[in-house]
């Protein structure tokens, strides 16, 4: 399998961002480790899905193109399918939850895709998907839950290891688990000695709770701010991450925020809530155990920068107007 990621890699690299590699000497001396983001908020369309967008796209006949594809998804994948889409010449129909942030759905119908709303319940998605296959015939690019995706997604971890060597650790935040199933490949195949750990919400833990007893959980509606991270695992997904990954660590919403806000602070970097989980789960592990960190090398996915600021944007607006009538 980890070869398909190599091949992945070749045919998409002409078509995405090889996104930079940044590291903090304040979050080294506060760990005790060297960390390395791979800053996935630099990507095409925001976020790593753009590589498993046009893996799958570029597979696909003029046939299945001409007739049109669809996809099911929060925001990420939306923008990174109707993005491709727009470029390789496909008909994308995106199904999106009524909650999405208006930032992902603004940008999926700027790049060209029929957004249809569904109801906010993951299971949701994949009724209104089936629905539509059912009436109009399209293919499917499912976000995770389908091997073209994964193998796209792991390119991300097979730069950060062709760049950065001998990494301990590599933490990757789980959702549909595309991207960890991905970065557990690629690791595991390129650099055997690296442990994958994947990171999610405590909110959001179907993943835990599905490797702990060895089934597999739905998610239920679960109240997170990673929005990116509320959907199940799929088959797919569950039985390579049962294979590859680990260990699964959950954090909670305030451990999240705390994250998200020293990587906005002190390395300026504008990444949503569900790019920021990793980081948390490193805190996390540093208050279970101070010493298991210390002198390694730990290569963190930052999946996504695509976070909704008109609020505070508003919120400046109205300082000035109230401060500044004539302006």
């Amino acid at each position: 399998m980890a070869e398909e990621i190599k091949l992945a890699y070749e045919r998409i690299k002409n078509y995405v961002n090889k996104t930079p590699i940044m590291t903090s000497r304040t979050l080294n001396r506060m760990i005790g480790a060297k960390l390395f983001f791979k800053c996935e908020n630099f990507q095409r369309g925001g976020a790593f899905k753009c590589r498993g967008a046009f893996n799958s796209l570029l597979q696909l006949d003029s046939e299945i193109k001409e007739r049109g594809i669809i996809a099911h998804s929060s925001g990420n994948h939306a923008q990174a399918v109707a993005l491709a889409s727009r470029e390789l010449g496909c008909k994308a129909t995106i199904v999106m939850p009524k909650n999405a942030p208006q930032i992902k759905k603004g940008a999926t119908r700027e790049y060209g895709a029929t957004i249809v709303e569904c109801g906010n319940n993951p299971a949701d998605r994949q009724e209104m998907t089936d629905s539509l296959i059912e009436q109009n015939g399209f293919f499917l690019i499912h976000p995770y839950n389908y091997l073209p995706t994964i193998y796209g997604a792991g390119t991300a971890a097979y730069e950060l290891i062709n760049e950065i060597d001998n990494l301990d650790i590599v933490l990757a935040p789980i959702g549909g688990g595309g991207l960890i199933s991905g970065t557990s490949i690629a690791i595991k195949g390129f650099s055997p000695k690296t442990k994958v750990i994947g990171v999610e919400p405590k909110n959001a833990d179907d993943a835990f709770r599905s490797v702990t007893d060895n089934k597999l959980y739905p998610s239920i509606n679960p109240n997170t701010i990673a929005d990116g991270l509320r959907t199940s695992l799929g088959e797919i997904t569950f039985k390579i991450i049962k294979s590859n990954v680990t260990e699964i660590i959950t954090v909670s919403e305030l451990q999240i925020l705390k994250s998200m806000r020293f990587i906005w602070e002190r390395m300026k970097l504008v990444v949503e809530p569900s790019g920021a989980v990793p980081l948390a789960g490193i805190f996390e592990m540093r208050k279970d155990d101070s010493d298991y960190l210390e002198g390694k090398r730990i290569g963190i996915i930052l999946s996504g920068g695509n976070i909704d600021i008109t609020d505070f944007f508003t919120l400046l607006e109205k300082e000035i107007k109230m401060n500044s009538p004539n302006n």
